[in-house]
């Protein structure tokens, strides 16, 4: 599997509010005809499913165990084959089991939509700024909305595109020098009026009712909850093979983990792409860290408060991937990177007893996982090509078919949330091959090069998203 997991309102901003505050309303407890059955309840069958799948591999695994023990060892081979294996089989399964229990909750009826802002920092942004502002005016938000671009200094003609337009929610902040993404952020919130703040990339679009959507979504979801993640695709998948492999990524991965973690109440990253907070959570953790990762530091900042980070699959906004395999290695380095400064800001989150805490320890279990899989099983598939199969060989082949049924799972649930929003999933079967056949081999020993840089405190830098 591809991986990558009530407080006092700011000064004025109780008027943005419907009556009764963010929430109200009994929860329901029936959707869609069928009865509800408890998170609680749905969690714990999952755990089990998988512990039990986990263990079944385990001891089909023997075998393999002990032939490569003749080689390494028996404690380092149990290591490899867990790393390569058993904890990846067990996460599938998790996967797997939880999409199968997940019903997405119908969002209330909203009589009055708040007031919202918008930041979108913007660092040469100068092809597509005009693009997001356009899919901004074409939005039907029916409350009040504040957009604010802050121009991060840039080199290009960024600035003279802003001045060319005139929106009325529209204010422009331009920063003289580049100060990085966090800075940026921070300095349009301090200007923040509206009790929603809602982050935007300077290169996405987004896509018909996303704002009305994510605030719908918000508004419905439990009390306790500070943020709302919304659905990230990519705007430019057609230019080439690198950007076709990323659209599966996007279309199936990211959008199931931050689906499973959704519904067991801890998505572990809003990203700054296009999320939802709530704008006195921002200000009391002090709004976004100059790191890295940014995004994912500020969302554990929120869940070790004891806030729940919903995601909101159908509030779509289309992004610009990276368009060669440099610049996509870069931008997973800075991802893991951000994993690795989350741990250092907020690592209690491991003994904090909630659902989600499973999602931290997985990401935990990340840096051990991808780099077995770049020292041991990479090399292990060239070994396999002349015949030694100690690493990758027959029992390598018993993951296909739960692989195939991870991914005709998500591909069936964002089909179907494609097709409701009158979307349509283009073919990509080239890309989808690359995907399901290569990805880990790129993707993971760029992941084991960011938390090098991390650990080695390498110069960082506001560089690809």
């Amino acid at each position: 599997m591809n991986h990558h997991v009530y407080e006092r309102m700011p000064a004025g901003a109780a008027a943005d509010l419907p009556a009764g505050g963010f929430h109200s309303g009994a929860p329901t407890r029936f959707w869609r005809g069928k009865r509800y059955v408890p998170v609680r309840v749905k969690f714990t069958l999952t755990v089990a499913l998988a512990l039990a799948w986990g263990i079944a591999s385990y001891l089909m695994a023997q075998h393999w165990i002990a032939e490569l023990s003749l080689v390494t060892g028996s404690v380092l081979a149990h290591l490899i084959i867990l790393g390569i294996a058993i904890l990846p089989g067990f996460m599938n399964a998790f996967l797997v089991v939880g999409l199968m229990l997940d019903r997405r909750p119908q969002r209330a009826e909203i009589a009055t939509y708040p007031g919202i802002t918008v930041l979108v920092a913007a660092y040469n942004e100068q092809d597509s700024i005009l693009s997001t502002l356009d899919s901004l005016d074409k939005q039907d938000y029916p409350g009040p909305l504040q957009v604010l671009v802050i121009n991060d200094g840039s080199t290009d003609a960024t600035m003279r595109r802003l001045r060319s337009v005139s929106y009325p929610w529209l204010q422009v902040i331009d920063l003289e020098r580049n100060g990085g993404k966090a800075n940026a952020l921070n300095q349009g919130l301090k200007l923040a009026s509206h009790a929603l703040t809602i982050t935007l990339d300077g290169d996405s679009y987004l896509y018909r009712h996303a704002l009305r959507h994510l605030v719908a979504r918000f508004l419905s979801d439990p009390p306790n909850t500070a943020a709302v993640a919304g659905a990230v695709l990519l705007r430019n998948s057609r230019l080439n093979l690198v950007t076709r492999i990323q659209e599966w990524d996007y279309f199936h991965g990211i959008a199931a983990i931050k689906r499973l973690q959704s519904l067991f109440q801890g998505t572990l990253v809003a990203q700054g792409a296009f999320s939802l907070y709530r704008t006195d959570v921002l200000r009391e953790v002090n709004g976004w860290p100059e790191c890295v990762g940014e995004d994912i530091v500020l969302t554990w900042a929120i869940l070790k408060r004891g806030h729940r980070v919903g995601y909101c699959e159908d509030a779509v906004t289309f992004t610009n991937a990276p368009t060669t395999f440099g610049q996509f290695i870069r931008q997973r380095q800075r991802w893991s990177r951000g994993l690795i400064e989350a741990f250092k800001a907020h690592g209690q989150l491991l003994f904090r007893w909630r659902m989600s805490t499973i999602f931290v320890w997985w990401n935990l279990l990340f840096p051990y996982m991808d780099v077995v899989y770049t020292v041991f099983f990479i090399p292990g598939l060239l070994l396999a090509l002349f015949g030694c199969y100690w690493l990758a060989g027959p029992m390598t082949l018993l993951v296909l078919p739960l692989a195939f049924v991870v991914n005709y799972l998500m591909f069936h649930i964002q089909s179907s949330m494609f097709r409701a929003q009158g979307l349509k999933v283009r073919r990509n079967p080239v890309g989808f091959l690359v995907y399901a056949l290569c990805y880990g081999i790129v993707l993971q020993p760029g992941c084991v090069a960011g938390y090098l840089s991390e650990m080695l405190n390498l110069r960082k830098r506001w560089g690809t998203k």
